[in-house]
């Protein structure tokens, strides 16, 4: 696709005003073309095959051939890629985090009938989704993971920390776009010792405790969403519930998990930089910041706070990222230390828990 065509949009809805309101919306980008509209999955399946779009999006919940179901059959008539519009429900979050591991590109959550006023942010979030979906590579789901490289073969940079100083006492990780499925990729099997981990994943209220409770079927740790209060130990991940920020307060190591509704950071809430910019200032030389696929820039003001402050930072690269924005924004400014690959991640969570004696941890409790 040059950067003179349109974007080629099938709208696939069970609904008549539902394909109505998604097609006006996105037809008020110059940039994007609604070529069709589908009313089931069978139709999407049939029009996606003879209409060849771009980007499907695509709902949940339909009679028939669901939307879950379509996914398969739709990548098989035509590889476009998908973009799921979900019911805020948990069900609903249940379905759409398991359409996003089928391979799917992203979601959005369906607008109710008393959210039809907010049709103008509606708007830009879907036209983002679906040019943001348009420049992504369509990733169906690997039959078999690929093999987590050992953790010897990814050298771990120390910068001014000392080999006897842990650097291991916190791991702080943003992701955004394409996170459900890369982390569940990367945390397949993953066991302790692992360092404590926090995550923020752009997601919306309802979908992170589902989220947390699919990404624990993938690995032997505890990973529940972040509670206010939470300690920060090793074998744990916490992410950051949706529509929350998760920050970390007082100082290692009785550093403890703060949730708050301020107001968006670097555009997003929650953020990836406040969590960032908050664990550098509990955790210091021993904080590991972690940078994944994602649009935007939200990280990487974080990621060089923990480099300031003498802890080290990763990048997701290019090749294994569904969307390289966030983490092309801190390698290109400076913000990350080393790239790696998405199956390297688990061999680095497992090498760093072994920076350091565990003396050198100091205590966990309050």
């Amino acid at each position: 696709m040059t950067a003179s065509e349109k974007v080629r949009v099938l709208v696939v809805d069970d609904s008549a005003l539902m394909r109505k309101v998604l097609t006006d919306l996105l037809r008020t980008s110059p940039e994007i073309d609604v070529v069709g509209q589908a009313r089931d999955g069978a139709e999407a399946v049939e029009m996606a095959g003879r209409l060849r779009p771009d980007v499907i999006t695509l709902d949940v919940e339909m009679p028939g051939m669901s939307g879950l179901q379509a996914i398969p059959a739709l990548f098989a008539a035509h590889e476009a890629s998908i973009v799921m519009v979900s019911a805020l429900t948990q069900a609903g979050a249940a379905v759409t985090l398991e359409a996003l591991e089928l391979g799917a590109f992203d979601f959005l959550p369906k607008p109710s009938q008393h959210q039809m006023a907010e049709l103008k942010a509606l708007r830009e979030v879907l036209v983002g989704k679906v040019l943001a979906a348009a420049q992504s590579r369509v990733r169906r789901p690997r039959l078999s993971a690929r093999p987590v490289r050992p953790p010897s073969a990814f050298e771990i940079p120390t910068g001014g920390v000392t080999p006897s100083t842990s650097l291991t006492d916190c791991v702080v990780l943003g992701i955004s776009t394409g996170g459900p499925q890369s982390l569940g990729q990367a945390f397949a099997g993953l066991a302790p010792p692992i360092p404590p981990v926090l995550i923020v994943q752009h997601m919306p209220a309802g979908f992170t405790h589902v989220f947390a409770e699919r990404l624990a079927r993938h690995c032997e740790l505890t990973v529940k969403e972040a509670e206010e209060g939470d300690k920060v130990v090793p074998d744990q991940i916490l992410i950051a519930p949706g529509g929350r920020h998760m920050t970390l307060i007082g100082r290692a190591p009785r550093a403890r998990v703060s949730l708050s509704d301020g107001p968006p950071v670097s555009g997003h809430r929650p953020s990836v930089d406040a969590l960032f910019l908050s664990a550098a200032k509990a955790f210091g030389p021993s904080t590991v910041g972690i940078i994944m696929t994602g649009m935007g820039r939200d990280g990487v003001d974080g990621c060089k706070k923990i480099l300031a402050e003498g802890g080290t930072t990763f990048g997701q690269d290019e090749a294994t990222s569904i969307v390289y924005g966030m983490n092309k924004a801190a390698f290109h400014e400076g913000a990350v230390r080393r790239q790696f690959a998405l199956e390297e991640l688990a061999g680095i969570l497992s090498k760093l828990a072994r920076k350091g004696p565990p003396a050198d941890r100091g205590p966990t409790g309050g």
